[in-house]
């Protein structure tokens, strides 16, 4: 006598306690735990959630899609996952004066001395977490040698919103601002460091961002009026600090 298997629909709770053994490497806890899965849908013998990460470059990304699909397919009575693999790019708190409420984080590229490719450190990092997915924007507050716009080929000038707010040129995908586009090409930026210093908290508050996961700030060279000013007015979140390897500039950027 035959007996026949009873199917019987897969629950949240077994899907959820399946995916407990999927552990993020970089984090070492579970997806579960640290609450990365969301939208859970299950329909007869088909499975559906999202696992929504903490940023779109996240490295590992295709592993855990691959450990989810796994755990939830070895189910009894599950025969199609589908895993929707998102990103919620953490950010800082945002408080009712902050003069950058769209964006989530800021981070000041900046170097000892100059020449040593902050700049293009700064673009090649943009780029990157752009390709990822990333709304990103820089500011280029090297008021004395920008050179963001002339990089990533642009010339365009900023807009202006009603509320006379400046609105920044776009180029891959990348939302730019720099004092270069406000002078003349062959005009000499000559300001005493407290007058670039208030133009440049003036220049941080006018310009519409909008929503942004990462605002990169290219710093002038060195630690003066400008780099102060900067680094107290606007949250940083993080910063990089770009040298090449002769002992002099390593010395001057510890």
């Amino acid at each position: 006598m035959e007996t026949s298997h009873l199917m019987q629909e897969v629950t949240e709770a077994q899907v959820l306690n399946a995916l407990k053994a999927v552990n993020d490497p970089d984090l070492n806890r579970d997806i579960v735990t640290l609450g990365f899965v969301k939208n859970i849908k299950i329909c007869g013998q088909e499975v559906a959630f999202d696992v929504e990460l903490t940023t779109p470059a996240c490295p590992v990304k295709e592993l855990l899609k691959k450990q989810a699909e796994d755990v939830v397919k070895a189910l009894p009575d599950v025969r199609t996952v589908n895993v929707n693999m998102t990103a919620q790019t953490r950010g800082r708190s945002v408080g009712p004066s902050d003069i950058l409420k769209g964006v989530k984080n800021v981070v000041a590229i900046a170097s000892g001395k100059g020449g040593v490719g902050k700049s293009t450190a700064t673009v090649n990092l943009a780029l990157s977490l752009a390709a990822t997915g990333a709304k990103v924007g820089i500011l280029d507050a090297d008021i004395y040698g920008p050179s963001i716009p002339g990089m990533l080929g642009t010339t365009e000038k900023p807009r202006a919103t009603p509320e006379g707010k400046a609105i920044p040129p776009v180029a891959y995908g990348i939302k730019i601002m720099s004092v270069g586009m406000l002078v003349a090409e062959d005009d000499a930026t000559i300001w005493r460091g407290p007058i670039a210093s208030r133009m440049l908290q003036q220049f941080l508050g006018a310009v519409e961002w909008g929503e942004l996961d990462y605002l990169l700030m290219d710093l002038p060279p060195g630690t003066g009026d400008v780099q102060l000013t900067l680094t107290q007015s606007a949250p940083i979140t993080g910063a990089v600090i770009v040298t090449t390897p002769q002992d002099v500039s390593l010395k001057i950027a510890r």
